[in-house]
């Protein structure tokens, strides 16, 4: 036999195809949609293979965490907010399915504009050009003075947002994340990088107001996640900030001595990003609980798992009563 003669498939060992262990199988296959059916009969049509298990799991889950009065904490960027979810995530909050809610510095903007005069999201490559980018005088006048007014008034910066929105009774407040929480009195933590956002451009900046109200938000949030034990953790649109703010503030509970070792940690975004799948869906998970990431648009993902976890409570109601 020559040095480079193709080599011999002769003795190749074999075995039954019955006999292995495979990952899909036909119970797990997507079964065909039929006109007319109900929201949790098209649930019920997803392979239960990669993101179509994970999305039923995520909401069995936080269905799971809310129903035994457990915490789902929800971090969001501000992308969530501009395409629309906010009716949405308030449904959530009323219903006790979230419990409190995380932001970045942005995230009060758009809310706020958004209660306001029901508008938001400016278009940035027609404005940078002349400096007229994030110039609007209402929006960096009006959120500066909440958060002035509300650290001497020893407020977080999210309920101190809140509040003024309220007290303002603009004529969209129904839409605003930071004024239905502040009517629910759910806590809303915002979670600041100091230049990143608009208002800090404005001359009635406050930079000792934003540094001590977000850093005593960051307090808050260390206790709203010492509180995950049994829990969920939604990080939706943030890419750095709010991962890296998550693993410090679950370093500190623990170090503090605070169980948190079963939680669910849920990431949503476009794509796969470093940060937010290291620091919320491996690194937290490692000890126990279970990480989740379900890719894809805000827009669809995150009504389709609202609606989710609607029938996932929906249907443990209707167990309850059956007795089963």
């Amino acid at each position: 036999m020559g040095k480079w003669d193709p080599i011999s498939l002769k003795h190749v060992k074999g075995y039954p195809l019955s006999k292995r262990n495979s990952k899909v199988n036909a119970d797990d296959l997507g079964r065909s949609w039929t006109a007319g059916g109900s929201f949790s009969q098209w649930l019920n049509t997803l392979p239960a293979i990669l993101a179509g298990k994970d999305l039923r799991d995520a909401a069995v889950r936080i269905a799971r965490s809310s129903a035994a009065g457990g915490t789902v904490l929800l971090g969001m960027g501000a992308h969530v907010i501009k395409v629309g979810l906010s009716p949405i995530l308030l449904d959530l909050m009323e219903r006790g399915v979230i419990t409190a809610l995380a932001m970045n510095g942005a995230g009060i903007i758009h809310d706020t504009e958004l209660a306001m005069v029901g508008a938001t999201s400016e278009d940035v490559a027609a404005e940078i050009g002349s400096g007229a980018f994030g110039m609007a005088d209402d929006t960096g006048r009006f959120i500066n003075q909440a958060i002035s007014f509300g650290a001497k008034g020893g407020l977080g910066l999210g309920r101190a947002v809140g509040r003024a929105l309220v007290e303002a009774d603009f004529p969209y407040n129904r839409f605003s994340l930071l004024a239905g929480a502040y009517n629910m009195d759910i806590p809303v933590t915002v979670h600041v990088a100091m230049g990143t956002d608009i208002i800090h451009a404005h001359p009635g900046v406050d930079p000792a107001a934003i540094g001590e109200s977000s850093h005593l938000d960051f307090r808050i949030f260390t206790r709203l996640v010492a509180s995950l034990e049994g829990g969920v953790f939604i990080n939706a649109g943030s890419a750095v900030i709010l991962p890296e703010v998550f693993l410090k503030a679950l370093n500190l509970a623990r170090n503090l001595g605070h169980t948190v070792r079963d939680v669910t940690t849920l990431n949503m975004d476009f794509i796969r990003h470093y940060r937010p799948m290291t620091n919320v869906i491996h690194r937290p998970t490692m000890d126990g609980g279970k990480g989740i990431s379900l890719v894809g648009h805000h827009e669809i993902m995150i009504p389709l798992l609202a609606a989710a976890v609607i029938e996932e409570l929906a249907g443990a109601q209707v167990d309850e009563g059956d007795g089963g």
